[in-house]
């Protein structure tokens, strides 16, 4: 029982580890798509102030096309960040999921007839 127990908590350990990797793995996504939307809107205001610039020069032609690349670069970085912002969202810390299973499994262990449904609804 004692070997049994040792091996159901490494492999916990083991499970805990991956679910950490994972979650560090979409924050760092979400970080970069966040830096990624920063640059593109810094693009989009560069081209509205262009446009304004342009405007002021009564140069409709030239200004319409700066401004319309501007307002299309601004929501290209609004689609980057929400996406970003996903990717955020998805790096929840899996550690209170992990740490449910191996009370669960420990209760397995210690009381083996007993059929207790388990953190994700199964059982042992």
């Amino acid at each position: 029982m004692s070997q049994d127990l040792s091996d159901l908590v490494r492999s916990e350990m083991a499970l805990v580890k991956v679910d950490f990797q994972e979650s560090v793995r979409h924050a760092g996504v979400g970080a970069g798509l966040f830096g990624t939307a920063g640059v593109v809107a810094l693009f989009g205001v560069g081209a509205l102030v262009a446009a304004a610039v342009l405007a002021l020069a009564l140069v409709l032609d030239a200004w319409l096309a700066a401004l319309l690349v501007g307002v299309a670069l601004l929501l290209v970085a609004g689609v980057v960040a929400l996406v970003g912002r996903r990717q955020v969202a998805e790096a929840t810390p899996p550690v209170r999921h992990s740490a449910d299973s191996l009370k669960a499994d420990v209760e397995a262990v210690r009381h083996p007839h007993t059929t207790a449904a388990t953190p994700e609804g199964r059982t042992p």
